[in-house]
């Protein structure tokens, strides 16, 4: 694929960012296009390797050879055919997701492994620009009507394929605008929400119909979905945060993430937020408890914000530079990962426990906490145990607690329903997606477990062919 001998010729150039004094002062993406040219040089690099692994790498199965050649020859209509037949929402994963993709090619057993997310990245947007993505109504209506509750990326993609398998699908949210987290949780400067607009418009004009403000569980009771629909998909995504129950948690600023985050979309939206619950980063100095890409988010909202000072805070050691005999390729390797946040300040440490939130006068005034060290035990698991004489202090204004998210929100629609949970507290499903309870089925984060954007695309696009086949006894739709 790509040019024979692109591979030894040219040389990986990764996405270009905008200087840092300027974007911080903003909320638009970060990342610079390339130019067309030089992303054919990028697609050239795809080697002709016998055995693409970077398929194994993508819980979508992209074709990715395929349309890095085909960017390669100039055949972008074609490329963007090729990327949307296992891909609703390229322009999505192109920004948001991690790439193991990127992990898996066989480019990176020992050189820079192809640019494959950001080319996926620009298709999808010439694609819109060219206007050759349009909408794709069915020709053909079966009567059958489904229910999507939860209009994240599960949701969306589930709803898409539903829909153009010709059923009446409608979309329910209990946000006021479509997306999910994508809407009111990532921040702006890593995908603008237009990208999200676009898509629901495309939607529309296929025929997918969308509730938004809709509590379903609250506004809508679970058995008046099965009475009113045929088939109800869960993708109400992993929503209740992990906590932290240490003295001083009900200190007046500390706050989840998740609280902090989608006051900022709005604010650049402009839409209103509550004066009562605003929670803003000016001027103070912040602690944010997790390293992850919430913990990260965080970070460049902040900045942008106006903090003082930030410390991002991680309980886990250091992750290693390069990838360790421990996690081989083409194994997603847990390295450590500078992101375009990270390049824009804060303080980042590792190994360290909070042990209390102090305060005055209900106050959050600084954290107490301590230094740990990571060893192995008999069996090789890790063990850690704090360092005498480590501790110290942080002083605090606003603590954002981003460390994870544990199950979906149970109570509501997953108890009307009655469905069965896995030992995690996520929705139980079979290999065909469907609960326990008949002709409800889940998908997505809320039956996963908190994951990747792409594994909540992957997931809502086999759950709409699993429900497809339960509705008609047979499906067109791909895997």
């Amino acid at each position: 694929m790509g040019k024979v001998t692109g591979f030894i010729e040219f040389q990986r150039k990764a996405a270009l960012t905008r200087p840092i004094e300027e974007r911080v002062k903003d909320y638009r993406e970060v990342y610079i296009k390339l130019p067309s040219d030089e992303l054919r040089t990028q697609g050239a690099r795809c080697m002709d390797c016998g055995i693409p692994f970077c398929h194994t790498g993508c819980p979508l199965n992209n074709i990715i050879p395929d349309w890095n050649d085909l960017v390669y020859k100039d055949r972008w209509k074609e490329a963007l055919q090729s990327l949307h037949s296992t891909n609703n929402f390229p322009e999505f994963t192109g920004r948001v997701c991690p790439a193991p993709c990127e992990a898996a090619c066989v480019l990176g057993i020992n050189d820079d492994p192809v640019t494959i997310k950001q080319i996926e990245k620009n298709i999808a947007d010439r694609g819109f620009f060219e206007g050759w993505i349009k909408p794709q109504p069915p020709q053909v209506r079966t009567g059958k009507k489904v229910a999507v509750i939860g209009s994240g990326p599960a949701g969306m993609a589930a709803a898409q394929q539903l829909n153009r398998a010709g059923h009446t699908v409608t979309l329910f949210e209990r946000a006021d605008r479509i997306g999910g987290l994508l809407r009111y949780g990532i921040p702006d400067f890593k995908m603008e929400k237009h990208l999200i607009d676009r898509r629901v418009e495309q939607m529309e004009q296929e025929g997918v119909l969308f509730r938004t403000g809709v509590n379903v569980g609250v506004d809508v009771v679970g058995q008046a979905l099965l009475k009113d629909f045929d088939a109800v998909l869960i993708t109400i995504g992993s929503t209740i945060p992990r906590d932290l129950p240490i003295p001083g948690r009900e200190l007046s600023g500390v706050h989840f993430a998740m609280e902090f985050l989608p006051q900022q979309n709005r604010r650049v939206a402009g839409l209103p937020v509550d004066p009562q619950t605003c929670i803003t980063a000016k001027g103070k100095k912040i602690v944010i408890i997790g390293g992850g890409d919430t913990g990260t988010d965080c970070l460049g909202t902040s900045i942008r914000q106006g903090a003082t000072e930030i410390h991002m805070i991680e309980l886990l050691p250091m992750p290693p530079e390069a990838r360790t005999p421990s996690m081989p390729w083409p194994n997603w390797p847990m390295i450590l990962r500078t992101e375009s946040s990270h390049e824009e300040g804060g303080k980042r440490q590792w190994s360290i426990s909070t042990k209390e939130f102090i305060g005055k006068n209900g106050v959050l005034k600084k954290l107490h906490v301590v230094r740990m060290e990571w060893s192995a035990d008999a069996d090789r698991r890790p063990v850690m145990k704090e360092i005498p004489g480590s501790d110290f202090e942080i002083e605090a204004d606003l603590v954002l607690l981003a460390m994870g998210f544990l199950h979906p929100q149970k109570t509501g629609l997953v108890e009307q329903l009655g469905v069965a949970l896995d030992p995690r507290g996520n929705v139980a499903v079979n290999e065909n997606f469907a609960t326990s309870v008949p002709n409800v089925f889940a998908a997505g984060d809320a039956q996963r477990g908190q994951s990747l954007v792409v594994w909540a695309l992957a997931g809502g696009r086999k759950a709409a062919r699993a429900i497809d086949l339960h509705l008609m006894g047979k499906t067109n739709l791909p895997v």
